[in-house]
Order: structure tokens, then sequence, then C-alpha cells
């Protein structure tokens, strides 16, 4: 039988980062608990997927990107991964972890083939999984991607685990940064609101934010070299626009409603001005830490608003973009 990853060179595979470390890398697995997790997944995990784990237990690779035959809702050439998950249960990002392959099956839809692997930048909206269909729970799956944004989609990769960890390649030989930044610039500037943005910005009359929300997206984007939220400065501005406009025409009890409303602005709304999603995280971190300073507050009669001190601030910082 052939040496599992014969003259590969697993020590410079992973890229070592805080954020690796924190949210995807499992101690050593232990035979114990490989057969605890395989248990309860019901499936055998793959001897090469159980090897690459014992040199690091999950995490994220230099090289994330992977060759597709047809179009997916990433790109038209290649799936791009975000990290692989580890054989564990406290990490995020681990097979039973809290957005492990378990949490992502019940929860996100993702069918009954196999196991989920590897997490997609999309933040939950395609996976790359394990597909036992042909092999059985104790055979050598397929490599897949699943796209949930394609009604779960399934399109085949590699034919093995292995084949898919030597043909990933760095993210440098898809590089359309330019191209990209040149279309979300003009999606930025003329693209069309979802449906919900734009009753939104109407029902606000003594602001016009359609302008005000395009030149700081211009600016951000311009930044980052992309369009995308995250935890910057510019990004919570962002968030804080959405959340007044959202409040500012609708009752919000609770902060469970309106990050359940937040994607149908701008994230992941049926306009062409969109971010194309989001990383539920850093929304989430935004509205713990305004909540947290007291610049939002539960009102008795209006439920969740700005603070007035805050909105006040709010205002003036909006100037510089108007």
């Amino acid at each position: 039988m052939p040496k599992i990853f014969h003259h590969f060179d697993l020590k410079t595979f992973w890229e070592d980062s805080d954020y690796a470390r924190e949210e995807y890398v499992e101690r050593k697995p232990t035979a114990t608990l490989i057969a605890s997790i395989e248990k309860e997944l019901g499936y055998r995990l793959p001897a090469s997927y159980v090897e690459l784990m014992k040199t690091q237990n999950g995490g994220i690779p230099r090289n994330t990107c992977f060759p597709s035959k047809k179009r997916t809702s990433w790109a038209e050439n290649h799936v791009a991964i975000t990290g692989i998950m580890g054989i564990g249960r406290t990490k995020t990002y681990s097979l039973l972890g809290d957005l492990g392959s378990k949490f992502m099956q019940e929860e996100w839809g993702y069918p009954d083939i196999g196991i989920c692997i590897c997490d997609c930048p999309s933040a939950g909206h395609d996976m790359i999984m394990l597909d036992y269909r042909k092999c059985g729970r104790n055979g050598e799956p397929q490599v897949v991607h699943v796209d949930q944004e394609r009604d779960y989609t399934i399109t085949p990769l590699a034919k093995d685990f292995e084949t898919f960890v030597r043909g990933l390649v760095h993210a440098s030989d898809y590089d359309t940064s330019a191209e990209d930044l040149k279309k979300d610039l003009a999606a930025i500037d003329r693209g069309t609101f979802s449906t919900l943005l734009t009753g939104l910005i109407a029902k606000c009359r003594d602001t016009d934010f359609g302008p005000i929300i395009r030149n700081l997206c211009r600016s951000l984007a311009t930044e980052k070299g992309y369009f995308a939220l995250h935890a910057d400065e510019k990004s919570h501005l962002m968030y804080d626009i959405q959340f007044y406009l959202y409040t500012h025409s609708r009752t919000v009890k609770s902060e469970l409603a309106f990050l359940m409303a937040y994607p149908d602005m701008i994230a992941t709304g049926d306009g062409e001005f969109t971010t194309g999603g989001y990383g539920p995280d850093f929304i989430k971190e935004w509205l713990d830490k305004r909540r947290a300073d007291g610049h939002i507050v539960a009102t008795s009669k209006s439920g969740l608003a700005f603070s007035p001190s805050f909105e006040k601030r709010f205002r003036a910082r909006l100037r510089e973009f108007q």
C-alpha cells in the first residue's frame, strides 16, 4: 500500500496564526477521541485525514483554493476554503464544534451524505464535505463542494481527501482582486439597494442616507481592496447606519430580532448593492460593544435604540460622508 502523503511536505502545510489556534487547532487526537468522533458522526474518517490531523489537528492551510471544473457560487473555476476542521469538540471549527459538521447539517440543512470538513469564506453558504454515498460509511469518500446558495448543489472535487490536500493551491493563483474591486465599486456606485434597505431609507425623511451609504462603502472598499464589513471603524459605522435605519421605523424588542433582520439589508439582500455574505460574529461583537458602552439602550416605548448622546455623535460622523 502506498505511503500516505509520500513526498508531500506536511511540515509547511499549515499557516500559523492566533486566529487559527483559537478557532481551529485542537490537541493531537488520540485513538480514543478518534473513535468517539467517528461513532457520533456515524462515519469512519479517512486515514489520510487522520494522518494530517496528527501533524496539526485542524487549522488554516497556506494554500486555500482548489480547482473546479464547474462553476460554483464562489468562482467560475475554483472553490476556496477558510480552514480544515480538526478532530474534536472544543474549538468552534472542529468536526463537533459549535460550527462543525453536525451543526452545519442540523441547523443549515447540509445534506446527510457524509461529513463537513472545511468551512468557506461565505460564512456558511458553501462547504467542503466528505461524500460517502458511493463507498458507504466505512469506505474512502470523495471530496465534494456543497453550495447552499444554489439549492445545495453538489460538485465533485477530488477522488479522496489526500488528493484534495495535494491539489490545494495558493489564493494568488486565482487573484482577480483588481477586477473584483472594480465590480464592487460599480455596484456600490450604481447598484440597487435591497428591498428592505430601500424601504428603510425612504422612511427616514430627515436625512438622505442613500448617498451617505454609497460614499462610506466606496471609501471602505477602496481601503480594503474589496467590499466587506469586519471589525474596523468604518464597518462599525455601516452597522450603526443599518441599525439606525431599521429602528427608526420599526420596534426592535431584542438583539436577536435585529440580528435576524440584518442580513436582508446589505449582507445577503436581494439588491445589487451587497457584500454577498457576512460574518455573524462581527455584527454580534459590534452590537455587544454598543450595548456594553451604553450607546444602544432598551427603551420602554420604542425598544432598542441609540442613546440620545450617541445618536448626536452618530449624526456628526455622518457629515463626513454626505
